[in-house]
């Protein structure tokens, strides 16, 4: 198993559709980074990670951004309330990625 570790930091906002999810846009460069690393994905795009904000971790999935040419990070109500992020504030974010090799 090969592992990608990369950090940013990025602005949190909302969807302003059902359920107000609050989202962090990956820098092109990381997008880049990552669909390097991880090759050709299929059905969604998603990609399954480790997320890291201060010091809560969590798993979850990137969703590919047509929009931004890059990833989506969503942070869910328990990472935001612990790490006391709100839409508008940046947020320093870490991403684990494992790929398996055949």
């Amino acid at each position: 198993m090969i592992d990608l570790e990369l950090s940013f930091t990025a602005k949190l906002w909302v969807y302003t559709g059902p359920g107000a999810w609050h989202f962090l846009t990956l820098p092109t460069e990381t997008a880049q980074q990552i669909k390097f690393f991880h090759g050709k994905h299929y059905g969604f795009g998603t990609i399954r990670v480790k997320a890291v904000i201060g010091d809560t971790e969590w798993k979850t999935s990137l969703f590919p951004d047509k929009a931004s040419n890059s990833f989506l990070l969503p942070i869910k109500a328990g990472v935001r309330k612990k790490e006391v992020l709100l839409a508008g504030n940046q947020a320093k974010v870490k991403i684990l990625i494992h790929r398996n090799v055949k």
